[in-house]
């Protein structure tokens, strides 16, 4: 008898941990999904520059990460070569690639809070400078700001501006951040994928046009993972 009461503990303990390890998993699994229209309490401006329809990230139990609406079409800059830390020299820092809406708040790259909202995306490169050394493979990231003051899509901004918009955001004496991935190899947007930092990106695909002609920014935004740099 009371090998058997051993035997029903053991299948009892087993069967949890496998449980546990069922729901770790499915927690731990990101897809992406169409979305619908904007928020409608926009600004009218902001409201009228985004795509009808926009994009989200769902995690393993359905719940929604983040919900994203692109622009219609971003400023393209020519004869930007970049260089090898840099993956969308084609966008002009501060240029606004659409909004992002956390409805249960969320995290950022620096693994500070983002508290619920809504909030612009203004593309940023970090300086090459000590106090950014290892944070990133890359130098793109996109920096929010809240959405309700900051309407003007147009609006040219520096990098110290963008800074200072960002902490309104953040709350903090750090903006608020979003690393970015390449996301060149991929035909299906928007989509779900796991970088090999473990971390998750939305990849999207945003229109671009500059006096050139046409041009689109195929990119990965990682909403999951931060960095493991100080």
């Amino acid at each position: 008898m009371m090998h058997m009461r051993l035997d029903r503990a053991g299948l009892l303990v087993v069967a949890a941990l496998a449980l546990s390890a069922a729901m770790a998993l499915a927690q731990d699994t990101y897809k992406a999904e169409a979305s619908g229209s904007p928020p409608a309490d926009l600004p009218k401006a902001v409201h009228d520059a985004l795509q009808p329809a926009g994009a989200r990230l769902v995690d393993g139990h359905g719940a929604v990460v983040c919900e994203m609406w692109l622009r219609k079409s971003v400023p393209a800059q020519e004869g930007s070569g970049g260089s090898a830390d840099v993956l969308y020299p084609g966008l002009g820092v501060g240029t606004v690639i659409g909004i992002v809406r956390f409805p249960n708040g969320g995290s950022d790259f620096r693994g500070q809070p983002i508290k619920p909202g809504v909030y612009t995306l203004r593309y940023a490169q970090i300086p090459q400078d000590g106090n950014h050394m290892g944070v990133s493979t890359y130098r793109d990231f996109l920096l929010l700001g809240p959405a309700a003051t900051d309407a003007d899509f147009d609006k040219a901004m520096n990098f110290d501006g963008l800074v200072k918009l960002s902490r309104q955001a953040s709350g903090t004496g750090h903006p608020s951040v979003l690393s970015l991935d390449p996301a060149a190899d991929s035909n299906v947007f928007p989509t779900a994928v796991r970088d090999d930092q473990g971390h998750w990106a939305l990849l999207v695909k945003i229109p671009g046009t500059s006096s050139a002609g046409a041009k689109e920014f195929p990119m990965g935004i990682v909403i999951v993972g931060k960095t493991e740099a100080g």
